[in-house]
């Protein structure tokens, strides 16, 4: 039996083989799993992007391409004839995350970058150690992987992921509005109805960094006619404290479970605007510029946004 060959002229012992099939492989799985992740979420993932220092006006466009090149390197890792180019996708990817965390690093140090599903990290020397492990991974699969060839057939593949990522981000865009919210919720104790005029609801962790900066930031707003109701995603007993501690002004619900099933979302701070009962729009990512800008066109906040 012919032993697989690294290139011309150069036999390729079998157990490097099997070590460079078993490292694509799970590189495939994992790249698989995170690609699916961004693309079928894509605005839960510019949220994410944006906490981690990436401009919030690029973020969607990013979480998208991001998805759409693990998922694409995924697909090449798994098929012989392009391992060696999905090998070195791979790799590069990896580089330039571990780069733009490096950059950050300062910033970002102690956040959670959970980038692959399951798996639970923390920005930190951990997080540098298992970006080289896959790193390693993925050299070993591309230099005892046999030259790729096929550009044609490679580019209809990523013509294919390409699609799919388009529609799952139309399909996120039609959830993104015209929810009806329930009727009825309580806030400090109080039956209130959500059916008529501006709402924004504040879906917040009290003990989450980046909820307490967005509050502090919304406090400084001048919400005109809009109600602001927060409702705590965990540890409610702070609920009154976070309020008044961050200086936003409005009401407390403990009505998670309601809200959540008629506005589904991950990781707060999320937001929603209503009006007259119905989702206006979702708001993910909390920075400089949102969700400041979205809420000036819907009319919830002065035209100037922060209160001199």
């Amino acid at each position: 039996m012919a032993h697989p060959r690294l290139g011309a002229g150069v036999d390729l012992p079998a157990w490097k083989s099997v070590l460079s099939v078993a490292f694509a492989v799970l590189l495939a799985l994992l790249f698989i799993a995170a690609g699916v992740w961004k693309t079928t979420d894509p605005f839960g993932w510019a949220a994410r992007l944006a906490q981690a220092k990436f401009p919030g006006s690029l973020s969607v466009p990013a979480a998208m391409l991001l998805g759409i090149g693990e998922l694409f390197s995924a697909a090449l890792l798994l098929i012989p004839r392009f391992r060696r180019w999905g090998a070195w996708l791979t790799g590069l990817m990896l580089v330039v995350f571990m780069l733009y965390v490096g950059y950050w690093y300062d910033a970002l140090r102690g956040e959670d970058c959970s980038c692959f599903p399951w798996i639970k990290r923390t920005i930190g020397p951990g997080f540098f150690a298992g970006d080289g492990v896959m790193l390693l991974m993925a050299v070993i699969a591309g230099l005892w992987a046999r030259p790729s060839e096929g550009l044609r057939g490679a580019a209809m593949i990523l013509g294919a992921i390409a699609v799919f990522a388009g529609v799952s981000l139309g399909v996120a865009m039609t959830q993104n509005s015209g929810a009806k919210a329930p009727e009825f919720i309580t806030v400090d104790g109080k039956q209130t109805s959500l059916a008529s005029g501006r709402v924004f609801l504040y879906f917040y962790d009290p003990e989450c960094a980046h909820c307490d900066e967005a509050a502090r930031r919304m406090s400084k707003w001048n919400w005109k006619d809009t109600r602001v109701i927060g409702i705590p995603t965990r540890q409610p007993q702070f609920a009154v404290e976070f309020m008044q501690t961050t200086g936003l002004k409005g009401g407390n619900s403990l009505d998670l479970a309601l809200l959540k099933s008629a506005f589904p979302f991950g990781d707060p701070p999320y937001g929603v605007a209503l009006e007259n009962g119905r989702q206006k729009a979702s708001l993910q990512i909390f920075d400089q510029r949102e969700p400041e800008e979205t809420l000036r066109k819907l009319g919830s906040i002065e035209s100037h946004g922060v209160l001199k």
